[in-house]
């Protein structure tokens, strides 16, 4: 559990919370039909009892994705987002992962500047390329990005 600015915690999500981080995903219009029914490897930052912002990982092989980062408006600009990344990270290190991908339509330069590069779709593993953020929930104008773990 990591404690921030405003009182915003970092901690891991509990099931209690799947409605409000659904509802939190749908008000940026990200992809929620998909997320499965246990978020087992989801975090969320919680300010008292409000979920403000998540992040969640979905493995595949050696690799994760990066998905569903958002950040509640109001709370931006308060690094809530770059703390979600470093938490998801650091579980990554300690699942062993090798590289991380996530696929996004507006964030290519913020996740530019935390170490992801572009790489072309075709380049990703094929294990990622069958799950549904990739091959129906993002469109396929979304850039995806990679970042190495080990």
């Amino acid at each position: 559990m990591q404690k921030m600015q405003k009182g915003i915690i970092i901690q891991p999500f509990i099931s209690k919370q799947r409605e409000e981080i659904i509802s939190l995903l749908r008000s940026e219009k990200l992809p929620t039909n998909d997320l499965a029914d246990e978020l087992t490897h989801f975090f969320v930052a919680m300010e008292d009892d409000r979920v403000v912002g998540t992040i969640g990982l979905e493995l595949y092989d050696n690799n994760g994705l990066l998905r569903s980062l958002m950040v509640k408006q109001g709370y931006r600009n308060y690094n809530v987002a770059g703390s979600l990344i470093n938490e998801l990270e650091i579980l990554s290190k300690n699942l062993r992962l090798e590289k991380l991908y996530l696929l996004t339509e507006t964030a290519e330069n913020y996740f530019s500047k935390k170490g992801y590069v572009r790489i072309e779709r075709k380049d990703a593993p094929a294990s990622l390329q069958k799950s549904s953020e990739f091959s129906h929930a993002c469109p396929s104008s979304a850039a995806l990005m990679v970042k190495s773990i080990i």
